[in-house]
């Protein structure tokens, strides 16, 4: 191929700030492209443009991230300036990119859809560092003044804390060669680990009223670490549950009573935590039948074996997004970015099937009733009446009723 994906990454996150900085991670990533010493906002764009290159930015609860696309020719341009972003911002617009982001949480507060999720990390982690949202508090970004970010950025952006990772129509040696001469941050006594804080598995119900016209329920636990070799046998579990258009919610929620359009479930994994997760969206009318099935999914899955048939079609499933993914620059560069970044190994391809291949009946049905116990489950929901959520709850865990 003629491209070239180049990833900048930091290992710090949302989970990195206390609550007086909730949110500078996230600000931070849009105010490096708003300028260095050599370039103007628009002159970055210009530039980036020029250079045929798409190019955006990520932060998450644990690493944050520039990345772009590029003809192979641009490949020491394009580094240079995404260097350049990430090491030397001058932050000379920070006041109009401020009502940018506020702009941003005040979009995203406006869709329940989205915003449960965040309202789940917080039932689930409670007043621990991953309980708390990527976009942070208004509060904080209206008021927090340049010097301090700049004091957040220095102390993280360092070299203990930043892979560069490439896929593509790459040179090895040349992309290490370039990583030695432009990203040369200072050492700093702030590794990027992230600071030590107990997690309360405590089950947590969250309710955020609000006028709308379906119900956006999540339920979830705490989940299995980065590092854990089970995640294989969590993206399987995953799939059968919820994680695909023949899954158990997806048929018996959507297919078979038409409860609603979105439903499904997920899983994440961190550091030293991870969590597992299911959602639905749908009209008040529907909430108790909805909670009900996936209450009744819940305990099947803890107590019946997965059938041969379903565990095949699964491990196909989880086979086949690995091999699509490992055929994207992007994928790929994210993937071996994210292994190093927190010292895992790479696994090649054939590898990580054969991970999939070994996964059995057994692994499922231990791995069910260790993370979807009714009493580790917590519940969020956006909607109109907390009691008519409340109501619904038994078939999912007698806790919750009780929370």
């Amino acid at each position: 191929m003629r491209s070239v994906a180049l990833g900048l990454w930091v290992r710090t996150g949302s989970r990195n700030e206390t609550p007086a900085q909730a949110g500078v991670s996230h600000f931070l990533e849009h105010l490096l492209f708003k300028g260095t010493a050599r370039y103007s906002a628009i002159e970055i764009a210009e530039k980036l443009d020029g250079l045929g290159a798409s190019v955006n930015a990520a932060t998450g609860k644990e690493t944050t991230h520039l990345h772009a696309r590029f003809l192979d020719e641009h490949t020491e341009e394009v580094f240079d300036l995404l260097a350049e972003m990430l090491l030397a911002p001058t932050y000379p617009e920070v006041d109009s990119e401020r009502e940018v982001v506020l702009e941003e949480i005040a979009m995203y507060e406006d869709e329940p859809q989205d915003r449960v999720h965040d309202i789940l990390a917080e039932a689930v982690f409670g007043r621990h560092p991953l309980g708390r949202r990527v976009l942070g508090e208004a509060e904080v970004i209206s008021s927090v003044p340049v010097p301090d970010i700049e004091a957040y950025r220095s102390a993280r952006y360092t070299g203990e804390t930043i892979v560069v990772g490439a896929a593509g129509n790459v040179d090895h040696a040349r992309i290490a060669e370039l990583s030695q001469r432009l990203v040369q941050p200072p050492s700093a006594s702030d590794n990027g680990q992230p600071a030590s804080a107990e997690t309360d598995e405590s089950a947590r119900l969250c309710f955020y009223e609000k006028d709308t016209e379906q119900y956006h329920i999540c339920f979830g636990a705490p989940g299995i670490t980065r590092e854990d070799e089970r995640r294989y046998a969590l993206a399987v579990l995953d799939s059968i549950f919820g994680g695909s258009s023949s899954s158990r919610l997806f048929r018996e929620v959507r297919e078979k009573r038409g409860l609603a359009y979105a439903v499904g479930s997920y899983n994440e994994q961190y550091t030293d935590s991870g969590l597992i997760a299911s959602y639905v969206g749908t009209r008040e009318d529907n909430v108790e039948e909805a909670c009900g099935i996936i209450g009744a999914e819940m305990a099947r899955l803890r107590s019946e074996p997965v059938s041969a048939e379903e565990l095949s079609r699964a491990k196909e499933s989880v086979k086949g997004r690995l091999v699509l993914s490992s055929e994207s620059t992007a994928a790929r560069m994210s993937r071996i970015s994210r292994a190093t970044l927190f010292d895992l190994p790479i696994d090649s391809l054939d590898e990580m099937i054969a991970k999939v291949d070994a996964v059995q009946v057994d692994d499922l049905t231990a791995l069910a009733a260790e993370l979807y116990g009714p009493e580790r489950l917590s519940a969020a929901c956006v909607g109109r009446d907390e009691s008519r959520f409340r109501e619904a709850l038994g078939p999912v865990s007698e806790t919750l009723v009780a929370a």
